[in-house]
């Protein structure tokens, strides 16, 4: 709903404009995460373009964010920090319309920007905006950072990336390649999704989103998944309510089928909220097979366990406790056929559907996740079955969180073995379920990137018990 000028009677700011302003204040002021917030949306009046227009501005900023601030201090000459948040967030919205979205007049831009800070009860900066995305307008040719001297720092601005990130990456990954994977983060990524077999089967599911002009496409990476490449997404969404799919990234979706469950099996989520491959592994085993879901907040317990009703997954026991500590199991308690850990990260590698992660990350918190990801997967241990599985994963690109936490964990005398999870020794030859071979590395790790995949960055280690 608009908010209207008492004294004129007339909108100050259109209503998908406002949903994205209040959502972007709330992911600055109070750290809250944007996905959760465009979720809501679903919930408020707004139109089905509005909401579309909305979600685009919210992502859209935040993916860009470091590149919309350098064009805002060049216009404005004044540091962001020196500016009142409600009146940095509307210029970036203005910013980024003018930039980025060509089909909005560069005048609706800036007046509903300016309208954006008089709502806001920040009206005398109303001027000051106005100017600021004026002179903008008239300079659209420039690219961000083209005034920064120093290399790094200008390919910081450019890529919208924390600089410690881009330095990160082009030390491992090279200079071309990280510079394509930071434009990967900045892009949309593709809806993926799987169809719950617990409540359907493919072939229905599939059939019945043909007949409202939903496109879909069998994933090339991925066993069962599936990709949106065309149709409205409230369709999609009327499917993901009823139960019938799950939205999920591709390479999510591979940690499970890693795991190889099968009927009977115990298995242990160490880390399950917020219920994502718990309700796929229940259907992957026919839900005959009983998971210890465990999470150390009960709220995101909670979450789980409303998922796995949606979704009919009935196999699924809540559990909350702190995983890095000894576990509350008794010794003489039947170990684990599987034990899954899909570890607390960084997540760097969901930066196109997270951006704001990567501006609340700091070089520290890599190598504090590191230590707790290890502990993890030391406790772990003693929770698993002769000759069973573990697996451990995270949607982290950095190799702090994925290789040296493996390296360490097997120098410190790890009773596991490594396999390559592929065709080696007939490995999923039941279902034909395996990890691309492309998607392996000669570590016999797995990985995914955004810019070579297009799909999230995830990690992935498969482990026996001997």
């Amino acid at each position: 709903m608009s908010i209207a000028n008492p004294k004129r009677g007339k909108p100050l700011a259109s209503p998908a404009r406002r949903a994205a302003f209040d959502i972007l204040s709330r992911v600055e002021a109070e750290g809250a995460y944007s996905t959760l917030l465009i979720a809501s949306l679903h919930e408020s009046r707004l139109s089905r373009e509005d909401r579309a227009l909305a979600q685009e501005i919210i992502l859209g900023v935040l993916r860009w964010q470091k590149s919309l601030d350098y064009f805002i201090e060049r216009y404005s000459k004044r540091p962001v920090e020196r500016l009142d948040r409600q009146v940095l967030i509307a210029l970036r919205m203005g910013i980024y319309q003018l930039r980025h979205l060509t089909r909005i007049p560069p005048r609706a831009a800036v007046n509903e920007s300016v309208n954006l800070v008089k709502s806001a009860g920040t009206r005398s900066a109303a001027g000051m905006v106005n100017a600021v995305l004026r002179k903008a307008s008239r300079h659209l040719d420039e690219r961000a950072g083209e005034t920064i001297e120093d290399p790094m720092e200008r390919a910081a601005v450019e890529l919208s990336h924390p600089r410690w990130l881009i330095e990160r990456w082009s030390a491992w990954l090279g200079e071309e390649e990280s510079q394509r994977l930071a434009l990967a983060n900045n892009q949309p990524p593709p809806v993926a999704f799987r169809v719950n077999t617990l409540r359907s089967t493919a072939d229905e599911v599939l059939s019945s989103l043909q007949s409202k002009n939903v496109t879909v496409r069998p994933s090339d990476l991925v066993p069962g998944a599936f990709v949106v490449e065309r149709g409205g997404m409230d369709e999609v969404m009327k499917a993901v309510e009823g139960g019938l799919i799950y939205i999920q990234d591709e390479a999510s979706q591979m940690v499970s089928l890693l795991l190889d469950v099968k009927r009977g099996h115990r298995v242990l989520d160490l880390c399950a909220a917020p219920g994502s491959k718990s309700s796929h592994i229940a259907a992957l085993a026919g839900d005959d097979c009983w998971i210890m879901a465990c999470d150390l907040h009960h709220h995101r317990l909670v979450t789980l366990m409303e998922i796995c009703r949606r979704l009919n997954a009935r196999s699924i026991d809540a559990v909350a406790l702190d995983a890095t500590r000894e576990l509350p199991i008794i010794d003489s308690a039947k170990k684990f056929d599987r034990v899954l850990i899909d570890a607390p990260c960084s997540g760097t590698g969901t930066l196109r559907r997270n951006p704001e992660i990567k501006w609340r990350l700091a070089p520290e918190d890599v190598s504090r996740l590191a230590e707790v990801q290890l502990d993890l997967l030391t406790r772990a241990v003693d929770m698993l079955a002769s000759e069973g599985r573990l697996v451990y994963s995270t949607c982290s690109i950095e190799r702090e969180e994925n290789e040296e936490v493996i390296e360490k964990f097997i120098k410190g005398g790890s009773p596991l073995r490594l396999i390559r999870p592929d065709r080696e020794r007939n490995l999923y030859q039941e279902r034909n379920l395996y990890a691309r071979a492309d998607l392996i590395t000669e570590q016999r790790f797995v990985r995914t990137f955004p810019h070579r995949h297009t799909t999230d960055g995830f990690f992935a280690a498969v482990f026996e018990k001997v």
